[in-house]
C-alpha cells in the first residue's frame, strides 16, 4: 500500500476527524508532502518523504501554523524516508515552543535519529493518531 493510501486510512478511520485539504503541500524536487488535519482538537500532520535543509520549509510552516493555534499537535512519521539535522532541529523547536508535540509511528529512519539523538526520550511518541491527539 502507498504510504498516502495508509495516511489516507488513519486519517479517516473516526467519523469525527476532519479534513483540510488545503493543508497539502508538495516539493516533488524532494519528494517530499506534508497533509494537515484536525481530529478530536488536536492538529495533526502528516510527514512523509525527505527531510533537510532544501525541504524543510513546508513543514516547519505547518508546525509552526499549529504550535500557535492548537494545544495539541501531532506529527504522523511513519512515510519519512528520510531525515537530517534540520528535521531533528525542528522537532527540538517546536517541542520548546510548544511542550505539546506528539511523534507518531516514527519510521526506521526517524527511530534511529531518535536513538542516535536521545530525542525520543524527550519528545512523546505514540504508535497511532488516536492515541496521540488522547493523552
Amino acid at each position: 500500500m502507498f504510504w498516502s493510501e495508509a495516511a489516507l486510512s488513519t486519517r479517516t478511520s473516526s467519523a469525527s476527524g476532519t479534513l483540510a485539504p488545503e493543508g497539502i503541500t508538495v516539493d516533488a524536487s524532494y519528494g517530499c508532502e506534508v497533509r494537515q488535519y484536525e481530529y478530536h482538537g488536536a492538529w495533526v500532520i502528516v510527514a512523509a518523504g525527505e527531510y533537510d535543509m532544501g525541504s524543510i520549509t513546508p513543514l516547519r510552516e505547518a508546525l509552526n501554523t499549529a504550535a500557535r493555534q492548537y494545544l495539541k499537535v501531532v506529527l504522523e512519521t511513519s512515510a519519512v524516508t528520510f531525515a537530517d539535522s534540520a528535521f531533528l532541529n525542528l522537532l527540538i523547536l517546536t517541542h520548546r515552543q510548544t511542550g505539546r508535540l506528539r511523534v507518531v509511528a516514527p519510521s526506521a529512519q526517524v527511530r534511529r535519529l531518535f536513538e542516535i539523538s536521545r530525542l525520543g526520550s524527550v519528545l512523546e511518541i505514540r504508535q497511532t493518531i488516536e492515541e496521540a491527539a488522547a493523552s
